[in-house]
């Protein structure tokens, strides 16, 4: 019954020592989730500065060769 006993208080400390690791790297994913949210979030607001208007861009080109 002893043995029994301490394998089960065995398991549930390495259980207990994994779900630790396991909330930590989960913190920390999140952490960097939340940072590559942040930079794709400015990259699109620079990219929309980039980009001219519709309106803008016709006004500027100049006609086809053709003309």
């Amino acid at each position: 019954m002893q043995k029994r006993l301490t394998e089960l208080e065995t398991r549930s400390a390495f259980q207990e020592e994994t779900l630790e690791q396991s909330s930590r790297i989960i913190a920390h994913q999140q952490q960097v989730i939340d940072k590559l949210q942040r930079e794709i979030n400015l990259l699109a607001r620079r990219m929309a500065e980039l980009q001219p208007s519709p309106a803008a861009g016709t006004a500027q080109e100049p006609p086809p060769p053709h003309y």
